[in-house]
C-alpha cells in the first residue's frame, strides 16, 4: 500500500542493534547539522577553520578526538587570498583532504546538488562547513512565512547531512539584543535552532576581551559550556579550563560479558544460551529478554571493546553473534572449545 507508514514496536525497536551514532569530533560534533553562531568578527571563522583543519588531519580538538576525513569548507565572504593567509597562520601543512570554496549556488537554487556532486567525487567526506548561513539563502517573498523558511532551510540541508552521516556545520549571526536563553539570540526564528541537531554559541562578555565561552547543546550531546580564550600569537582558539566528562554508566553484567568474550572469542546462540554460559561464568541469573536488551543499549561499549554483534533468524531459532577479535592470531577455528556446552533451545527460543 503506497500511503502506508512504516512501523516497528516497541519490543522490536528495543531488540535490533542500530549503527552508532558516528562521531566526527568525539562527543562535540557528530553526524547530522549544527549551528555555530556568534556575533561578527567575535572569531567564529578562525574556530571553524581550526576545527576543519583538526579533522583533515585527524587531530585533537580541545582534546575530544577527531574521525580523520575529507572536508569541505565553504568559505562565502573570503577570498582565496585570505584564506591562504590564516591558514599560514594556523599551521605549516595543510593536508590535501581539506577543500575550499569561495563561491556557491543558494538553498534550492543548486547549492544540494553542488555539494551532492562533492560528496560524488570525495566519498570519504565527513565534515561540511558553511560560513555563513546567510550566504547560501534566496531572498523570500514579504508574505512568506518566516519560521517556515527558515526550518525548510535548515531541513533541505539536514537531508544531506542525514542521508551521507556526515556532520555540516552552518556559521551564522547572533542578534544584538540579549537573552537569558543564548538559543534565543541566534539570528532568525526559533526554526534554526529547532531543525538543528546541535547549536554553539560563542560568546564574550566584552568584545575587547580575549576570553569567550562555547556553549554547546544539542540532541545527541553532552550539554556543556567550554571556556575559551584566543591567542593573538597562534590564532588559536585555546582551552582555558579542564573539560568535565560524564562518566558513562555500564551495566555490570557488560563488563562481565566483555570478559567472557575474550575467553569464548566467539558465541553464536541464543539469548537463553548466553544467558547460562555467563551464569556458569560468574554471573547473576538474567531473564534472557533482558539480557539481550542490555546488550543492544550498549553496543557502543561493546563495540569500542572490539565485541561485534550480529543477527540472525530462522523459523526455528532466533541466534544472533558476538565476535571479539582483540586476539592476535585468534580464530573461530583455533578459539577455545572447553566452554560448558548445553543443549539447543526449542523453537522461537529467545
Amino acid at each position: 500500500m503506497k500511503n502506508k507508514l512504516e512501523t516497528m514496536d516497541a519490543e522490536t525497536l528495543m531488540t535490533t542493534p542500530m549503527e552508532p551514532l558516528r562521531f566526527i569530533v568525539s562527543g562535540l560534533i557528530p553526524q547530522g547539522l549544527h549551528i555555530l553562531a556568534g556575533s561578527p568578527k567575535i572569531g567564529k571563522s578562525w574556530l571553524a577553520l581550526w576545527i576543519c583543519l583538526q579533522a583533515a588531519k585527524g587531530e585533537p580538538v580541545w582534546g575530544f578526538e577527531t574521525r580523520k576525513c575529507e572536508v569541505l569548507y565553504l568559505c562565502l565572504e573570503d577570498s582565496f587570498s585570505r584564506i591562504q593567509s590564516r591558514l599560514f597562520d594556523l599551521t605549516e601543512e595543510a593536508p590535501p583532504t581539506l577543500h575550499f570554496a569561495v563561491m556557491s549556488d543558494a538553498i534550492g537554487n543548486g547549492l544540494e546538488m553542488q555539494i551532492e556532486t562533492f560528496i560524488k567525487e570525495h566519498p570519504c567526506t565527513g565534515l561540511i562547513v558553511i560560513d555563513t548561513l546567510q550566504k547560501v539563502r534566496k531572498t523570500v517573498s514579504s508574505n512568506a512565512n518566516p519560521y517556515a523558511t527558515d526550518y525548510d532551510d535548515i531541513n533541505a540541508l539536514k537531508q544531506i547531512a542525514d542521508k551521507h552521516k556526515l556532520a555540516m556545520v552552518l556559521v551564522h549571526h547572533l542578534r544584538k539584543s540579549a537573552d537569558s536563553d543564548p538559543l534565543n539570540m541566534i539570528s532568525g526564528t526559533t526554526g534554526i535552532a529547532g531543525g538543528a541537531d546541535s547549536s554553539f554559541i560563542l560568546q564574550k562578555d566584552k568584545r575587547t576581551e580575549n576570553t569567550a565561552a562555547l556553549l554547546c547543546t544539542g540532541r545527541d550531546i553532552e550539554s556543556r559550556e567550554l571556556f575559551l580564550g584566543f591567542n593573538k600569537d597562534t590564532f588559536l582558539w585555546e582551552l582555558l579550563q579542564p573539560i568535565e566528562t560524564a562518566e558513562q554508566k555500564v551495566d555490570e553484567v557488560i563488563f562481565l560479558l566483555s570478559d567472557f568474550m575474550k575467553s569464548a572469542v566467539v558465541f553464536t546462540g541464543t539469548a537463553t544460551e548466553l544467558a547460562e554460559r555467563l551464569k556458569l561464568f560468574g554471573a547473576a541469573e538474567y531473564l534472557p529478554a533482558v539480557l539481550k536488551k542490555k546488550i543492544i543499549k550498549h553496543m557502543d561499549y561493546l563495540q569500542k571493546n572490539r565485541i561485534s554483534y550480529s543477527d540472525q533468524r530462522s523459523f526455528e531459532r532466533r541466534e544472533f553473534t558476538l565476535r571479539y577479535d582483540g586476539n592476535d592470531g585468534m580464530t573461530e577455528e583455533n578459539a577455545p572449545t572447553d566452554l560448558p556446552s548445553l543443549p539447543s533451545q526449542p523453537a522461537g527460543e529467545v
